[in-house]
C-alpha cells in the first residue's frame, strides 16, 4: 500500500459490534478512513431496546474463566479474547467518555441514566470524533474481493463502494452468511433466549408470580438449570427458563419446541420435602395444608398447587396420610409439564448460529479463510445468557477486530 494512499476500512452493521470496532480502529490508526454501513434508517437499534430501554451495558462479571460459562457457545473462544477486554475494560471505556456505569443487585450493569440513549450518544459522539462516518440506509448485497485482496461492496441502488479492510459486524443476518456461505462455514442459526409457552392449571390467571429459586430438568435429557421463576401469559419465564432456553436451542429447534421438563419448586431432595411435610403433621397438626405455602412458594401458588393434586377431604395436616403425602412431593419436586411452543423474550431477539468459530482467529478476529476479512459480534456462531453477556462479546470481539485492522494498516504503510 502506497504511504499517500489513504486507507479504507468498511464495517457493515451498524450495531454494538460494529460500531466498537470502527471507533477501536480509529482512534488507533488516525489515517485511516472509517465506514460504518447500515441498512436501517437508524443506528444501535438493539441498544436502544435493550434492557427495556436501559440498556444492560456488560456484567459485573470480572474473571474470564468465570465469565465464559455465560456463553453457550463461544465459551472456549471468548477466553483469550476476555483477557484482553473484560467487563472491567467497558467500564474504563465509558467511563473515560464521560458515561458512569452502576452495577445492580443482580450484577447487571447499566448507564446510571438508566437511559439506553446515553450509550447510544456516547457511541455516535465517539465515531464522529473519530471521524468515522456513518451511512444509514445503505444496504450491502453483495461483495466480493479480487486477486490482491482488495473488496468491492455493492448496495442495493447499484453503487459500488471500495474498501482495503472489511469488518462484518452485521449480527444475526441470514444475507450477509449467504454472501458468505462459498467460503465460510456458516452454523444455521436457530432462536435463543425464550420464554417456554405451557397451557396449565397450574398456571392460570396467575401471571406475574415468581419463585425465587426453581431447578428445571428436560424430560429424557441431562440438561437442566436453576434459578428464579416467573408465571406469565403465555406459560412461564425468569432465569431458569432463559438459561435452558440458551444451553438448548438446538435441542429444542430438533424437537419442534415440543417436549416435557419436570420443575423441583423447591430445589430439595424429595426426602428433605418429606421431612419438612411431616414436621408440620407433628409441629402444626390443626392447620390447614392450604394456607400452609412453604419452602418460599407464594400463597396463591401454593393453593393453586394444592389444588392441582386435589386435597379432597384432607383440610389439616392430621389429615395427611402417606397417599397424599407422596403426591405433594411429587407436586412440588417432580411436577412434569409439557412445552407447547416458546415466544421471545421481551423485544431482545437472540440467536445461536453463523460464522464457523473455527475458522477465525481469536487473537484478532480475523477469518482464516479470506484475506482481509474481520468479524465481530453476532455474526459469529456465539450467544450468551441475558444479563449484559451478549453485549460484552461485543465490546469485546469489536475493540480487538478494531485494534488488530488498525495494526495490520499501520505495518502497510
Amino acid at each position: 500500500m502506497s504511504k499517500n494512499e489513504k486507507p479504507t476500512v468498511c464495517v457493515i452493521g451498524g450495531g454494538a459490534a460494529g460500531f466498537f470496532a470502527a471507533i477501536t480502529c480509529a482512534e488507533n490508526h488516525p489515517d485511516v478512513q472509517v465506514v460504518i454501513i447500515e441498512q436501517n434508517q437508524t443506528v444501535l437499534n438493539k441498544v436502544k431496546i435493550s434492557g427495556g430501554g436501559r440498556c444492560n451495558v456488560t456484567h459485573a462479571c470480572f474473571e474470564p474463566k468465570e465469565l465464559v460459562t455465560y456463553y453457550p457457545r463461544g465459551q472456549k473462544e471468548l477466553l483469550g479474547p476476555f483477557h484482553k477486554f473484560q467487563p472491567g475494560d467497558t467500564f474504563d471505556w465509558f467511563e473515560r467518555r464521560g458515561v458512569e456505569l452502576k452495577i445492580e443487585k443482580d450484577n447487571r450493569v447499566f448507564p446510571i441514566t438508566d437511559q439506553s440513549s446515553t450509550i447510544i450518544d456516547c457511541l455516535i459522539e465517539s465515531a464522529n470524533s473519530a471521524n468515522v462516518k456513518i451511512w444509514n440506509s445503505t444496504k450491502i448485497v453483495n461483495f466480493t474481493q479480487n486477486n490482491s485482496g482488495k473488496w468491492t461492496l455493492k448496495t442495493s441502488s447499484g453503487q459500488n463502494i471500495f474498501a482495503d479492510i472489511l469488518i462484518l459486524a452485521s449480527g444475526s443476518s441470514p444475507a450477509a452468511w449467504e454472501m458468505l456461505s462459498g467460503y465460510h462455514g456458516i452454523i444455521d442459526a436457530v432462536p435463543s433466549l425464550f420464554t417456554f409457552n405451557i397451557q396449565h392449571f397450574l398456571f392460570e390467571e396467575l401471571q406475574g408470580v415468581s419463585l425465587p429459586n426453581v431447578e428445571i430438568q428436560v424430560e429424557g435429557h441431562k440438561l437442566s438449570t436453576n434459578g428464579p421463576f416467573l408465571v406469565t401469559h403465555w406459560g412461564i419465564s425468569g432465569p431458569a427458563v432463559l438459561k435452558m432456553s440458551a444451553w438448548g436451542a438446538r435441542l429444542f429447534h430438533a424437537m419442534q419446541y415440543r417436549f416435557g421438563i419436570s420443575i423441583n419448586f423447591t430445589r430439595l431432595s424429595e426426602r428433605e420435602v418429606e421431612t419438612i411435610l411431616k414436621s408440620q403433621v407433628f409441629n402444626h397438626p390443626k392447620k390447614q395444608i392450604i394456607n400452609s405455602n412453604l419452602f418460599d412458594i407464594p400463597t396463591r401458588f401454593w393453593k393453586r398447587l394444592m389444588e392441582y393434586i386435589k386435597l379432597e377431604d384432607a383440610q389439616n395436616w392430621s389429615d395427611m396420610d402417606d397417599v397424599l403425602l407422596q403426591k405433594i412431593v411429587k407436586v412440588l419436586c417432580k411436577c412434569n409439564l409439557k412445552v407447547n411452543g416458546k415466544s421471545t423474550f421481551k423485544e431482545e431477539f437472540v440467536t445461536a448460529g453463523g460464522i464457523a468459530l473455527e475458522e477465525v482467529d481469536f487473537r484478532t478476529m480475523a477469518s482464516k479463510k479470506m484475506k482481509n476479512l474481520y468479524f465481530a459480534g453476532e455474526v459469529l456462531d456465539i450467544d450468551a445468557l441475558t444479563g449484559g453477556f451478549n453485549f460484552q462479546a461485543a465490546w469485546t470481539t469489536g475493540y480487538l477486530a478494531g485494534i488488530a485492522v488498525a495494526r495490520l494498516l499501520e505495518e502497510s504503510n
